[in-house]
C-alpha cells in the first residue's frame, strides 16, 4: 500500500531538553514579542509547573502581561471568548500555551479571534477559513500524549448548541513546541499511561491508515519505539527525566506522524465515546487499539506485522513468523494494556470504564460513521462493522 503522491509538512521548531523552558525569551523576542499571555488550567498551576515558565522569562526580563488558569477539561467558545477580551484589553502581543490537549486547543483558538478580529469563534469553524498568519504562538505540552503542540487542528465545544467545532488551518501550528522533562514529572500514573496510549494510537494508526507515507512511517515508528522502551519503566519510577524527556519526545514525533498521514476508526470511536460518555480521549485511545486493528487485520497485515520490530525489539520480531507477525503485534499491544491495568487500572474494555452503557453503543457507532478520521480507515466500515467492533470492545 505505497502512495504514489503524498505531503508531509511540519514547520514548527521544536525546543526539547532539559532547559528547554530558558529558550522561551529568546523564541519570542525573536518573534517580535514582549507582552506575552499565559494560557493554562488550574491543575496545571496548583502542580507549580507554571513557576519555572515564568521564572525562565523573568530572568531575562520578559513580563508575563497575564496569566489564565481556568480553562476547563472541555473548553468551550465562551471560554475563548473570555480569554480573547483579557488579551486586547491587557494588550499582550503574544500566547503561551501550557499544559495538555484543552489547553493548546484554547490558545490556538484564542489566536485566532485575537489576530482576525471578533467575538464569534464558529465563524471560522472548517478547513482553510483562516488565509493569513497569527500571533506568535508558543506551546509548553504537559502531557506526554496529543502532539497538540505540532498539529494544525482544534476543538472546541460549542456548549450553547451541544457540538464540537472543529477548527483545522496550518495557521494554527504554533511557532515552537517547548518540550522539556520538567513538565511531565509531576503526571499522575494513570495520565501517564493513558496520554502515551494516546501517542501510541497516533502513531499506530499513522502506520497502518490510508495516507501513510515514508517521511510519516519514521516519525510513527520511533514514536513506537520509544514507548515501548520507557513507558513502564517510567510507571515504576515516576521520576526518571531521562524516560519522560523520551516519552514526550515520542508524543510529538507521534503528532508529527498522524497530522501527515491521518488516523482512523479509534479515533472516530474515541471521539464519539468521547462526547457521549465524557471519557478522557487518551483512555478511549488504549480500548479501542487492538479491536480496530483486529477489524483491519486482513487489509493491513504487513505493515502492522513491521511494527512488531519497534513493540519488542529484533529479537522477538526475527523469531516470529512472517505470517504471524500482524497478530504478535497485536497481542504486544494487549501485553501492554494489561500491564498498565495491574499498574494503573487504565480500562481495556468499556465495561472496565464503569461510565458506559451497553444501550449507548448504537449512538456511539453512528456518531463515529460521521466523524472525518473514518475516511482515512484502511478498510471501509459499515453501521454494522461499527457496532460490531464496539461489541467486542464491551465484554
Amino acid at each position: 500500500m505505497t502512495n504514489q503522491y503524498y505531503e508531509f509538512f511540519c514547520p514548527v521548531k521544536v525546543i526539547a531538553g532539559r532547559a528547554a523552558l530558558e529558550h522561551i525569551p529568546y523564541e519570542l523576542t525573536g518573534l517580535a514579542a514582549t507582552r506575552p499571555m499565559i494560557v493554562t488550567d488550574k491543575g496545571v498551576r496548583a502542580a507549580g509547573l507554571l513557576d519555572p515558565v515564568i521564572a525562565a522569562c523573568e530572568e531575562s526580563g520578559l513580563e508575563i502581561v497575564s496569566i489564565y488558569d481556568d480553562v476547563p477539561p472541555d473548553s468551550s467558545t465562551s471560554v475563548v471568548k473570555e480569554i480573547a477580551g483579557i488579551y486586547r484589553s491587557e494588550k499582550c502581543d503574544s500566547l503561551i500555551a501550557v499544559g495538555g490537549g484543552s489547553a493548546i486547543d484554547t490558545a490556538k483558538a484564542v489566536n485566532i479571534l485575537v489576530s482576525e478580529g471578533g467575538d464569534d469563534i464558529s465563524k471560522y469553524s472548517g478547513a482553510g477559513i483562516i488565509k493569513h498568519p497569527l500571533k506568535p504562538f508558543l506551546v509548553v505540552p504537559t502531557t506526554a500524549g496529543t502532539g497538540s503542540e505540532v498539529t494544525s487542528v482544534a476543538v472546541i465545544t460549542d456548549t450553547t448548541r451541544s457540538v464540537k467545532l472543529p477548527f483545522s488551518s496550518s495557521f494554527l501550528l504554533p511557532n515552537a513546541a517547548v518540550i522539556d522533562p520538567r513538565m511531565t514529572m509531576t503526571l499522575p500514573p494513570h495520565i501517564t499511561a493513558a496520554t502515551a496510549m494516546d501517542a501510541m494510537t497516533h502513531a499506530t494508526e499513522a502506520f497502518t491508515c490510508m495516507a501513510k507515507n515514508p517521511l510519516s512511517d519514521a516519525y510513527a515508528t520511533s514514536a513506537i519505539r520509544k514507548i515501548s522502551q520507557f513507558l513502564l519503566p517510567v510507571m515504576d519510577n515516576p521520576k526518571d527525566a531521562t524516560g519522560r524527556l523520551e516519552l514526550a519526545q515520542a508524543s510529538t514525533m507521534a503528532g508529527i506522524a498522524f497530522s501527515n498521514s491521518m488516523v482512523g476508526l479509534v479515533h472516530a470511536l474515541g471521539h464519539a465515546t468521547g462526547a457521549i460518555c465524557h471519557l478522557p480521549h487518551g483512555m478511549c485511545m488504549s480500548l479501542y487499539l487492538p479491536y480496530v486493528l483486529e477489524y483491519n487485520l486482513e487489509t493491513i497485515r504487513e505493515p502492522l506485522g513491521e511494527l512488531l520490530l519497534y513493540l519488542e525489539g529484533p529479537e522477538v520480531y526475527a523469531s516470529t513468523p512472517f505470517n504471524r507477525r500482524a497478530e504478535a503485534t497485536i497481542s504486544a499491544l494487549r501485553k501492554l494494556r494489561d500491564e498498565l491495568h495491574k499498574r494503573c487500572r487504565l480500562p481495556r474494555t468499556l465495561k472496565e470504564t464503569g461510565s458506559v452503557e451497553e444501550d449507548q453503543l448504537d449512538t456511539i457507532a453512528e456518531m463515529a460513521l460521521d466523524d472525518g478520521a473514518i475516511m482515512f480507515n484502511p478498510k471501509e466500515v459499515l453501521l454494522e462493522d461499527a457496532r460490531a467492533v464496539l461489541q467486542r470492545a464491551w465484554v
